[in-house]
């Protein structure tokens, strides 16, 4: 007995060797070039609609608080992944510590499910503008809005230590090579080498709890916001409803769809290519779009850049 401990202890593995995105040297230059770019990009976004949040008063609303938190999110969210996929191109393996892979998938659980409350929270914004205009400024008083953003960021890392931690107690005696450019929760599991069901419960009930939660959430105030703008007498009420909508639709689709395609499956199945690709999607690729289609359409934000520009 005392010797199969000794040998677990030897034999328990050190770090884990992300495989990245491609095995090709002048693949990955060319990659690095452009995700480094997006990084920049995403990182420039979302700094200058914060700082056009915080310097316009007639931002000063529920709409772009949400917007500014969501922004601050992303810069959080895509410095989690984004410097790991870099270094992964830059080198053909890249050696990541035991510690660092579980620390790095704790922030990554912990934002994930921040910004699946967020998103419910300006569901629910958009669901009181619309269905209940004239108590909007009760319903949603700062108090309220800084209560629904405290808890989309406690929430997250609340539910994220549970999980990380029934992830970093698995043992994991080899073979440590992950075929992804992170280190997330599905290759993880696939590596540990003792039974892992109570581990798929823990990561089964959080995501019922944050992920569904939210989403359904999202949906009853979409589904209420529809029905009342079905009841509205003119065309042009409804696509002034509809267009305060549509930008968040959009981006709350496109995100939970490839989370929900990702990691509805069993924990343990194996990793593939094109896991990588739509995660890439999701970590990078919305994250330097919402910025994008949020501000695209909207003369507020607008207005204030002008302004801030000096261009009016």
């Amino acid at each position: 007995m005392e010797r199969s401990l000794e040998l677990a202890n030897v034999s328990r593995v050190q770090e884990f060797i992300l495989l990245g995105l491609s095995s090709s040297q002048d693949v990955r230059i060319g990659l690095f070039a452009i995700f480094m770019t997006l990084y920049l990009l995403i990182l420039l976004e979302n700094t200058l609609i914060i700082y056009l949040i915080c310097s316009h008063r007639e931002l000063q609303k529920p709409m772009y608080f949400f917007l500014g938190n969501l922004s601050c999110l992303e810069m959080c969210y895509v410095s989690v992944t984004m410097p790991s996929l870099l270094v992964g191109l830059r080198s053909s393996l890249h050696h990541v510590p035991f510690t660092a892979c579980i620390i790095q998938v704790f922030l990554f659980v912990s934002l994930i499910g921040t910004k699946c409350t967020l998103l419910s929270s300006m569901a629910y914004d958009r669901y009181v503008a619309i269905c209940l205009p004239l108590r909007y400024p009760l319903l949603m008083r700062p108090q309220v809005c800084l209560g629904l953003a405290m808890s989309s960021w406690l929430g997250g890392p609340l539910v994220s230590v549970v999980k990380t931690s029934c992830i970093a107690s698995l043992s994991y005696c080899g073979p440590n090579v992950l075929n992804h450019f992170f280190c997330d929760v599905s290759p993880l599991l696939n590596l540990s080498c003792t039974h892992v069901a109570l581990t798929e419960l823990v990561d089964f009930i959080s995501a019922i709890f944050i992920f569904c939660g939210s989403l359904l959430i999202a949906l009853a105030s979409y589904v209420a916001i529809g029905r009342a703008v079905f009841r509205m007498p003119s065309a042009t009420a409804r696509c002034k409803a509809l267009s305060t909508c549509a930008s968040h639709l959009i981006v709350m689709g496109i995100f939970y769809s490839m989370v929900l395609f990702i990691y509805s499956r069993p924990s343990r199945v194996e990793s593939t290519d094109l896991n990588k690709m739509l995660s890439v999607i999701y970590t990078v690729a919305t994250p330097t779009c919402s910025p994008i289609i949020y501000c695209l359409r909207n003369k507020e934000v607008h207005a204030a850049l002008w302004k801030t520009l000096h261009l009016r």
